[in-house]
This record gives structure tokens, C-alpha cells and sequence, in this order.
């Protein structure tokens, strides 16, 4: 095993994305000549039956507690993944950068644009801490296909994008009402604070900041089971659809995004499509090997092609070309890009890096915007924050 930096984690929740992380850790393994070495140290969840599973798993884990406030006092912790309802990300988040502890925390990195920037406040005070926000479907390798595309100057002028993310995990009326279908902790962002960092993470890193939005925002739901008995107010946005205008390189072209949690048919079904006047690409989770593209020369063919990419992933795994990548190799990988840029710091530059700050504050921007939009019926001015 080659030597490596050994890097101690704690994590803050122990929901379902607390225990994919941890999994993921468990698989580092599955990683080649990895420069450093995650190690789960410690684990804060609530309630405390929660605790169980992970200290059953990792002995590795010398402190499990309910109280964050031990968990960043502990020093043997050098990095925090904090996966929280979004009402709390600004207080553990910023807890997290004072404790001078690196972070990997969830997306909408505030519940809304004002703890959004008081959490780049603590970032831009601690500037050696390197934070940064969950998003993992860009891993797949058909979307790193796209990203070479896109760094080669492959699309030519950009026609129009279309992206998303959509499930029907809300589809049933008589589901129970959670913490995510409530302003009060998920914001009012909606599903867009919920699902949109996975929709703008590609688009934003491509410089695509759109210059104004028309949201058409849905609560199809209005009103839920509380688990009591009775019923309870479901006040967030169950779906959304931007109508974006992007400007590059002196012209404008259509984004469209799209946020659902209601889309009959569909299973966490994310996608992007590209369309170029040289070059277009699309990939949908659909089909997660496969990347259909289209190359085109003047007066030339205009024919899609299917290309089945197999394992190909950022970080080098022992995983055999033929296999196909899914939803924890995806994780894995974005983990891997964290702790990388953990080991070699915030100014270094790697192959696709998670979500940055100032990414995260893009999509608040653009969110507010789009509330705004929704209110008044009308194309919204987006300004960054």
C-alpha cells in the first residue's frame, strides 16, 4: 500500500448521505495510489440509536457523541462532513470553519442567501480551510467526457443547455410530511435549495451565470400526513422550471433547469444536454454508461452517436474498464476530489473539484432570483451576491 497522508473525519449527521459518505470511506481501498487516507474518527448524530450502526461498522471511530461541539473540539478530527437540514447549515457550518476544520457540507450551503453569506464570511476569514459543497452526479464518466469537450473548446458557440434532476419520491399524496416539504427548515427555496446545486454545479463551472430567470414554481402537494393522525401544511416548492438566459463570448443562448420532485416515472433521473454548433452531447442516468454525442463540419452529417464508456472515472480505481460506474462510485469520486484538494490546498488546480463557495453563492443567487420570477410573473434580473 503506497504511503499516505492519513486525514482524521468526523461526521455531523447520521442520516442516509452520513452513511453513504461513511461507506465510501470504507471503500477507499477501492482507490489507486490515493495521496491521502481517510480515517472516520468520529461520528455526532441524534437521536443517539443512530450512533449504532456506525460504531458497529468502524473501529476506527474513537468518539460518538450527540453534542457537534465535542465532535469539533475533538483534535484528532481534521475534516467535517456536515449533512444537516438546511435551517442549520449556517450555524454548523461556521462552527465548523472557527473550529479550523476543513468541510465538505450540503447543498444549499444555507438555508437562504443571507446564511449563505454570513457562511462565506467564516470561508473568506480562514482562507487555508478548504470548504466545500456535496454534488457527485458530474463524476459519472460520460459528464467528464463533457467537461473535456467543454476545456477543449469542442461545442463551438453554444445553441441551448438543458439540465435536471428529477424523482417522484413525493408522487405519493399520502406519504408523511419530513423536514424537507416544511419552509421552516428546508427554506423557501423549495426543491430547488434541495436538488438545484446538483443542476448548477457543470453549468456554473462552465461560467454559465444566467443574466435573468423565469421561474414557474409548484406545490402540487399542498398538505401532507404528519404522522400523528392528522395533516400538515407542505408549504415548499414540490417543482421548478427555470427559462434561463446565459451570455458567453458576446452572445446569449437558453439553459433550461429543472428541480422535481414529482416527475411520475422518474428515480433520481439526472441529466445534462448540450448543444453546439461544432459539437453536442447529452447523458441521463438512464443510461449511465453511455454518452451520445454528435460531432458536425460544415456542410457535413448531422448523425447522435452512442458510446458505452464503461468504467472510466477521474480517480483511478481498481475497478476493470468493462464494469459500469454508479450512484457510490459517483460519491466516491467526489470524495477523492475533496480530500485531494485537502492534501494539496485551496489553490490547486484538479481534474473536476466539488462545488466551491463561490459556486454554492451562485445558486443562491439565481434561487432568489427565481422566488422573485415566481412572484411576479415576470423575467427576473439575476445579481450575484
Amino acid at each position: 500500500m503506497p504511503a499516505s497522508k492519513r486525514i482524521g473525519l468526523g461526521i455531523i449527521g447520521g442520516g442516509l448521505m452520513g452513511k453513504e459518505v461513511a461507506s465510501a470511506i470504507a471503500r477507499w481501498c477501492h482507490l489507486v495510489d490515493s495521496p491521502v487516507r481517510p480515517e472516520l474518527v468520529s461520528i455526532c448524530s441524534v437521536p443517539a440509536e443512530t450512533l449504532t450502526w456506525f460504531t458497529d461498522y468502524f473501529p476506527s471511530i474513537s468518539q460518538a457523541t450527540t453534542d457537534y461541539h465535542e465532535l469539533l473540539a475533538n483534535p484528532k478530527v481534521d475534516a467535517v462532513y456536515c449533512a444537516v437540514p438546511h435551517a442549520m447549515h449556517e450555524r454548523f457550518y461556521i462552527d465548523t470553519i472557527k473550529a479550523g476544520k476543513h468541510l465538505l457540507g450540503e447543498k444549499p450551503f444555507g438555508i437562504d442567501q443571507k446564511a449563505n453569506a454570513a457562511i462565506s464570511k467564516a470561508i473568506a476569514e480562514n482562507p487555508k480551510l478548504v470548504v466545500r459543497c456535496s454534488s457527485e452526479f458530474p463524476y459519472f464518466p460520460a459528464v467528464q467526457r463533457m467537461v473535456e469537450a467543454w476545456k477543449a473548446g469542442k461545442f463551438g458557440r453554444v445553441l441551448e443547455v438543458e439540465a435536471g434532476f428529477l424523482h417522484s419520491s413525493d408522487m405519493d399524496p399520502n406519504k408523511p410530511i419530513n423536514w424537507k416539504r416544511q419552509v421552516s427548515q428546508n427554506g423557501e427555496y423549495g426543491c430547488m435549495g434541495d436538488l438545484g446545486m446538483h443542476v448548477w454545479h457543470v453549468p456554473l463551472r462552465f461560467g454559465w451565470f444566467p443574466k435573468n430567470v423565469r421561474a414557474i414554481l409548484s406545490n402540487i402537494v399542498p398538505q401532507r400526513p404528519d404522522g400523528k393522525g392528522g395533516m400538515a401544511a407542505c408549504d415548499t416548492w414540490d417543482n421548478a422550471t427555470l427559462f434561463c438566459e446565459i451570455e458567453q463570448n458576446g452572445y446569449t443562448f437558453p439553459l433550461t433547469a429543472k428541480t422535481q420532485r414529482i416527475a411520475p416515472g422518474q428515480t433520481d433521473t439526472w441529466y445534462l444536454t448540450i448543444i453546439g454548433d461544432r459539437y453536442s452531447a447529452r447523458f441521463t442516468t438512464k443510461k449511465p454508461r453511455t454518452l451520445e454525442s454528435m460531432s458536425y463540419e460544415p456542410g457535413g452529417a448531422q448523425v447522435w452517436q452512442s458510446e458505452d464508456l464503461g468504467y472510466a472515472s477521474t480517480y483511478k480505481t481498481i475497478t476493470g474498464h468493462i464494469f459500469e460506474f454508479g450512484f457510490s462510485d459517483a460519491i466516491l469520486q467526489m470524495l477523492a476530489a475533496f480530500f485531494d484538494q485537502v492534501a494539496q490546498g485551496t489553490a490547486a488546480e484538479l481534474p473536476f473539484g466539488c462545488v466551491s463557495p463561490t459556486e454554492a453563492s451562485g445558486t443562491h443567487a439565481i434561487f432568489t432570483a427565481a422566488l422573485a420570477s415566481q412572484k411576479q410573473g415576470q423575467v427576473v434580473s439575476v445579481k450575484r451576491g
